[in-house]
């Protein structure tokens, strides 16, 4: 089994990290793999130190930042084990719950997140109505429950991400990226609460831009394995509005009812939306073939 840990100007917490996983017991062969992602603090140096202590640890660097996605990518790359565990390096996570997550992997499930839901969890009140709403957003879009969407600590099948390698994201998306994939193609996801402690550092997200590239993302990943899911409700939502203008023009004039040009248009509208829809359903459907 892989520990995999991205780092990125971590300096402040990456040696905690390192020394608690180092320090478990998970009752199988374990490497410790970081991907050092060209930080400009003394994150590289404490990793240096670290491997020199610790025979388990291995570190891989990028000579420049390529982002938290590229990072977890170079990881499952060179990753010796089957089975891959990813945290974060800022003290958030509770390593001591990767037992539980690993169990649920050994039970068949193809990907086991650490769920933010337990009794503390430290995520800032001004970061919650738009985390609550993605993730609202997603579960309509993937058809099931996401307790956490885009939760740092997971047991992934290595064979997983290899698989949707070709489309995850360099960026803070990757873990929702591969949460949509594997559940609108129907693989096992399986579900453990967890706590969430206050980070150690400061965030990298950026919230009103993070937040609207993770909807684009989240349509965008959706339109990619079912993409009816979003052209139904686009269809759906025209229809309405034609309907709407189609009665005032029929009831606007009793005598003379006729079609203006906006309701014509409406209807058109409709017309192409569903026409879209069903050829990039059909297209998504024969590409499984």
């Amino acid at each position: 089994m892989t520990l995999l840990v991205p780092a990125y100007n971590e300096e402040g917490g990456i040696d905690a990290v390192v020394r608690r996983l180092a320090a478990l017991d998970l009752g199988q062969p374990t490497e410790l793999l970081v991907i050092e992602d060209g930080s400009t603090d003394a994150t590289l140096a404490r990793l240096e130190q670290l491997e020199r202590e610790l025979p388990a640890l291995r570190v891989l660097t990028h000579d420049r930042n390529r982002g938290y996605g590229a990072a977890l990518k170079t990881g499952f790359q060179h990753a010796e084990h089957d089975v891959v565990v990813i945290t974060d390096a800022d003290t958030t996570y509770p390593e001591d719950r990767i037992v539980d997550l690993l169990a649920r992997v050994e039970n068949g499930a193809e990907m086991a997140v650490g769920s933010r839901t337990g009794d503390s969890v430290k995520i800032p009140l001004v970061r919650r109505p738009a985390k609550a709403a993605l993730r609202l957003l997603a579960s309509y879009l993937a058809g099931k429950n996401i307790p956490d969407l885009n939760s740092g600590l997971r047991a992934i099948r290595r064979d997983l991400v290899l698989q949707y390698r070709a489309i995850l994201p360099h960026g803070f998306s990757f873990t929702t990226t591969i949460t949509l994939a594997a559940l609108t193609n129907d693989h096992r996801v399986d579900y453990v609460s967890i706590d969430y402690a206050a980070r150690t550092g400061s965030s990298k997200i950026r919230p009103i831009r993070d937040t609207l590239g993770f909807t684009a993302l989240i349509i965008r990943t959706v339109l990619y394995f079912n993409p009816l899911k979003v052209f139904y409700p686009v269809a759906g939502t025209l229809f309405l509005v034609f309907l709407g203008s189609l009665i005032y023009d029929l009831t606007r004039q009793v005598n003379a009812p006729n079609l203006t040009d906006k309701t014509v248009l409406m209807f058109v509208a409709v017309v192409q939306v569903l026409t879209v829809g069903l050829l990039a359903d059909l297209i998504e459907k024969k590409s499984r073939l």
